[in-house]
């Protein structure tokens, strides 16, 4: 154990005839308010917000700047008015709130999605990305998701979060070669959905933009909500 300190979370501990105890009880209570259960508001970002909500908690990465310059690799948690900072542990778990997904720590770094994770670092990961889509005039529309290289996709769904308008009389949704991949035949209607999983997983390798396009016309306005859902394999270190 290091000394005056727990040896997995860093908790600080009260000494004997220590005065002003409750200092080092409420740091440790800040801690461990924001370790457990612990949520990543974000992995990537380099300065910290210029106000926080206690407990909020941050991975800090290489370059970080402001208040938490040279704590790379560091867990942020936001604390009356300033921050504290924790060491990841190795299999430490946390949900990462801008990607939405699981992260398991490798002790290097955060991987996200990770369903297993081996003693080199290789993994197996389940990702999801998203996108609002607003439509404009024409007939195709290439959307700014884009499934990554060397992705198992298991499918893509769709809302429609505001009504397609158009002389389509319906819409596809998919990638280059293949643009019902994902679905065909969609309503254009508002709160409309698509669920394509497909019955047999596909790998890409290489980058595809999920693309939507319309049946029987164009398109002239509305709004899509989409993902894409997918499997990666991660190399050992």
């Amino acid at each position: 154990m290091t000394e005056h300190m727990t040896t997995r979370l860093s908790l600080p501990l009260v000494q004997q005839a220590q005065s002003q105890k409750h200092v080092t009880v409420n740091e440790s209570l800040a801690r461990l308010d924001g370790l457990v259960n612990l949520v990543l508001v974000s992995l990537s970002r380099k300065n910290p917000p210029g106000s926080a909500i206690d407990g909020a908690c941050f991975a800090v990465p290489a370059g970080a700047g402001g208040d938490w310059a040279g704590q790379d690799g560091q867990i942020a948690i936001a604390s009356n008015n300033g921050w504290i900072f924790a060491a990841p542990q190795a299999g430490m778990r946390a949900f990462v709130a801008d990607q939405g997904m699981q992260a398991i720590y490798d002790g290097d770094a955060w991987v996200p999605g990770a369903l297993s994770l081996g003693g080199f670092g290789s993994a197996l990961c389940a990702r999801t990305a998203e996108a609002e889509v607003s439509l404009s005039p024409g007939t195709e529309i290439v959307t700014d998701l884009t499934i990554p290289a060397a992705s198992l996709v298991i499918g893509a769904t769709a809302r429609v979060a505001e009504e397609i308008r158009g002389s389509m009389a319906s819409w596809r949704m998919g990638t280059a070669g293949a643009a019902d991949r994902f679905g065909s035949g969609l309503g254009v209607q508002a709160q409309s959905w698509a669920r394509g999983m497909l019955s047999q997983p596909f790998t890409y390798w290489e980058p595809a933009p999920v693309i939507l396009s319309a049946t029987g016309g164009s398109f002239i306005s509305g709004k899509v909500r989409i993902a894409a859902h997918w499997l990666e394999l991660t190399v050992p270190r």
